[in-house]
């Protein structure tokens, strides 16, 4: 099991929440006094502070009237304001180091990475070194060696994934494109498909999931749904299963919006937590017997996929410079890919052989 600091430590990181910006709007009051935009946004920010809406400001990240604006832009009464807001902690020191990366893709804009499972995305609480962004900060390095460690671009990372979610990841190398790609996250049109195994036997071939997921109210270290919307963030998640082995099954979830843990909590809110996912309880005999051959069967299961069977296996997105379409896939994991073949034939051998 994790330990509640490394919980915490995940959470925390903002790990698995899969869109770093959040989008917000504003219309700026008739009787409202000129004022820099700075101050004006930082009584409306949940968390925010000075040094990072100012970060924002200078990347583009804050558009009035549909123009991006500088730190002592003073508001004026109906100006229309969007900005997209950093949900991540505050930069901890990016260094960088070399890492073999899966690169599947490449321009001067952007750089889509194929991560495995037990690779944590950014540096963080508890995980300074040895990320995604520390690797991909020593390849920048090795294109322009020129850069230094305070040149590193970290708005780069636009959206993220867990620790132990394998799968396809795309960062910006510049600010322009890292606006573009942040918007399309924030406006839900970017195509993400996961594949995941599940405890039980879905009643329906396909279906929506809607609510709202935020830190569970009891116990802080995790997140829960809640279905009424008066906690945590809308969250929608659609899913279609793909094949049933009667005690789990083996569904694609397309992501409408990206929370933390969003799919690994909605799948165990309707009742079918995904497959040795330790912190929402698959690490477990959900369905099925609990006679030996069968416990053991599932141990052997548990011990080739040492974690919660997830993968992101498609990312389609609008290119920032060339606006054409990108679409990309990759296949699954040998975890996975293993766990889910012994499935197929404990289910073609109708349970006599295990093995």
């Amino acid at each position: 099991m994790l330990k509640e600091e490394e919980w915490d430590a995940e959470l925390e990181n903002g790990e698995g929440s899969e869109e770093r910006y959040e989008r917000m709007s504003f219309v700026v009051d008739k009787g409202q006094e000129p004022v820099r935009i700075d101050k004006f946004l930082l009584t409306r920010m949940e968390g925010g502070t000075r040094n990072k809406l100012q970060q924002g400001i200078e990347k583009g990240f804050v558009l009035v009237n549909d123009k991006p604006v500088k730190s002592n832009y003073k508001i004026k009464p109906g100006d229309r304001i969007l900005m997209y807001s950093d949900t991540s902690p505050e930069s901890t020191e990016i260094v960088p180091e070399p890492m073999e990366l899966n690169i599947v893709f490449e321009d001067g804009d952007i750089i889509v990475i194929n991560k495995p499972a037990g690779l944590v995305v950014h540096p963080g609480c508890g995980n300074y070194t040895g990320t995604v962004v520390n690797g991909v900060s020593w390849h920048l390095q090795q294109q322009n060696p020129s850069l230094t460690e305070s040149d590193l671009p970290r708005f780069g990372l636009v959206h993220r994934i867990d620790k132990n979610t394998s799968g396809l990841l795309v960062l910006a190398k510049n600010a322009t494109a890292s606006l573009h790609l942040a918007k399309q996250f924030s406006e839900h049109t970017v195509q993400r498909k996961y594949v995941a195994l599940v405890w039980g036997d879905l009643q329906e071939e396909s279906g929506t999931i809607v609510a709202h997921i935020g830190r569970h109210q009891r116990f802080r270290k995790i997140m829960d749904a809640y279905p009424e919307g008066d906690h945590g963030k809308d969250a929608v998640t659609h899913y279609r299963v793909t094949e049933r082995f009667g005690y789990v099954s083996l569904v694609e979830c397309r992501l409408e919006t990206g929370r933390t843990h969003q799919i690994r909590v909605h799948m165990k809110y309707i009742g079918h937590p995904l497959f040795n996912d330790e912190t929402y309880g698959g690490d477990r005999i959900v369905k099925g017997t609990v006679f030996t051959k069968y416990r053991q069967f599932i141990d052997n299961c548990f011990a080739i996929c040492p974690r919660h069977a997830l993968h992101a296996q498609t990312l389609g997105f609008i290119h920032p410079t060339s606006k054409k379409e990108m679409l990309f896939n990759s296949e699954l994991p040998d975890d996975m890919r293993q766990v889910i073949e012994k499935w197929r034939r404990y289910v073609g051998a109708r349970g006599t052989n295990a093995e």
